[in-house]
């Protein structure tokens, strides 16, 4: 009994040997991997260390790189400014050479007239009949003058007084007017489909992916509207705004809405404030299930990815961010040199763009975050944005994209996608009188659509630079702009917010 209870004895300890060793393989095997796994974060967080050197490297040259830019383009100046001068000083002296000449002459022929016969009386001048025919060519813009960013505006945006309009190139409506370029067919009728009157100024409008509603962002409130019917369907406020009273509260109290976006497949919809916050809101549920932290100033701008799970906003901080939503995380940050209006993602999702008050719209690469393009005056013509840009928009084919400025421009930037090659400003359209602060392009890619200071809609012919029509129809400043991505090629939908506490919905119809 004993030599078996010895064997079962020895045969566990056998097991436990095999047990312990078995486990202290597997325990070396976990240290190896381990160390192999932090291996690998080390060189992780060394290539993003290096990736984020690399960036601030070329962000200094290019800072480097203006500042020399703008010092030569100073002495540049400096000298056109003495060249002027001098001209002048020889212009003048030449035309005091002239004088005298003149007066050499009328005195010889005093001298002559005291012995000529008397002069045949001259043929009085051809009467000039006066030209009923508008000149068209004062209204169309010349096809080499399209990239131009100095032009006459049309002479019929010259003067929008509605009474002193041509009445053959006008309609006028209670609430507004519209005027037309004389120098082309009335073929596009606006009307007004329905005014909503809101409590504050309205500081954003932006229609969902399928056109069937729209999104609106004034003081603390943001409102979503039935397009067919009018009827408001949520009403978003965060009431923790108000019991929360910390860094981010402003001093006034206010809180302005000033960027809303739709998610691709309309069930959330973006709010970003002044209070620094991006808010996610559940349509279904009209309740906010994600708040996104990290901007130190007010949220300007917002836009969706395609695939909805990103997000890009821009800021008065100087930065341009992606936000990951599943994570809530931050996962790209763009630096520039002064703060981001407007942003703007490319209908492919692989580009982001951004206007800013240095006059610069800049164009980077979404999955690296390489700067692409930076359109400016930079280019080879030299024409671009004279002051801070407020708005973006890409076309839908995603190669072009419309900017507005505060130098009262829109300009139509031609994306070349080549490393050889700069992109260049295509078409510059002139005619506001003011800010132009929003601008969109139609689906079609046929117009151009800008809203300004000057309380007027402008549509552009996209391609030619030609103003079409003139819509007034607001009492303040027509903040934003945007048009329905169900618009037709026959007729469309867009939408128009105002200092005036009003934002419009509206059908444009092409005979």
């Amino acid at each position: 009994m004993y030599p078996q209870r010895t064997q079962h004895q020895q045969r566990l300890t056998e097991l436990l040997d095999a047990i312990k060793t078995e486990f202290d393989y597997a325990s070396n095997e976990a240290s190896s991997f381990k160390k192999v796994q932090e291996d690998y974060d080390s060189k992780y967080q060394q290539q993003a260390a290096e990736m984020q050197q690399i960036r601030q490297t070329v962000y200094d040259l290019e800072l480097a790189h203006r500042k020399i830019k703008e010092a030569y383009e100073e002495e540049i100046l400096r000298l056109k400014n003495e060249l002027d001068t001098r001209d002048r000083q020889m212009k003048n002296g030449f035309q005091q050479q002239q004088q005298q000449q003149q007066q050499q002459q009328q005195q010889q022929q005093q001298q002559q007239q005291i012995v000529a016969p008397p002069a045949v009386p001259p043929a009085p001048p051809t009467p000039v009949t006066s030209l009923s025919v508008i000149d068209k060519s004062q209204y169309i813009v010349n096809p080499t003058q399209r990239a131009n960013h100095v032009k006459e505006i049309p002479p019929f945006l010259q003067d929008l007084d509605i009474a002193k309009a041509n009445p053959e190139f006008k309609k006028q409506h209670l609430e507004y007017y519209v005027l037309y370029n004389p120098a082309f067919s009335k073929d596009l009728d606006i009307d007004m489909v329905h005014s909503l009157d809101h409590s504050s100024v309205v500081c954003c409008v932006r229609f969902s992916r399928d056109g069937k509603f729209i999104a609106t962002g004034c003081n603390k409130t943001t409102q979503v509207f039935n397009v067919t019917t009018g009827e408001l369907v949520a009403k978003l406020i965060d009431e923790s705004s108000n019991e929360n009273k910390d860094d981010n509260t402003t001093a006034s109290g206010d809180l302005y809405i000033r960027s809303v976006c739709f998610s691709p497949d309309g069930k959330l919809l973006a709010t970003g404030a002044e209070d620094k916050l991006i808010r996610i809101w559940d349509l279904s549920t009209k309740r906010i299930i994600k708040i996104l932290r990290g901007h130190e100033q007010d949220i300007y701008s917002l836009d969706f990815f395609p695939d909805g799970d990103r997000l890009v906003s821009g800021s008065g901080d100087r930065s341009v961010r992606i936000w990951d939503l599943r994570t809530s995380q931050c996962s790209l940050t763009l630096s520039i040199e002064d703060g981001v209006t407007t942003v703007a993602v490319s209908p492919d999702g692989k580009l982001i763009a951004a206007g800013s008050l240095d006059r610069t719209v800049r164009v980077w690469d979404s999955t690296t975050g390489f700067l692409v393009e930076r359109l400016d005056s930079g280019n080879e013509n030299g024409n671009g944005h004279e002051d801070s840009v407020y708005s973006v928009a890409f076309s839908n084919n995603g190669e072009q994209i419309a900017s507005g400025s505060l130098d009262r421009t829109v300009k139509l930037w031609h994306l070349e996608g080549k490393s050889d090659k700069k992109s260049t400003c295509e078409v510059t359209y002139i005619g506001h009188k003011d800010f132009v602060l929003s601008v969109c392009c139609t689906p079609d890619n046929e117009y151009i659509l800008s809203g300004s200071k000057d309380r007027g809609v402008i549509f552009w012919d996209q391609a030619s630079g030609n103003p079409l029509l003139m819509l007034q129809g607001h009492r303040n400043s027509v903040i934003s702009v945007a048009v329905s991505l169900n618009s037709k090629g026959t007729e469309g939908i867009f939408a128009t917010g105002s200092g005036d506490c009003k934002a419009r919905i509206w059908k444009w119809t092409k005979k």
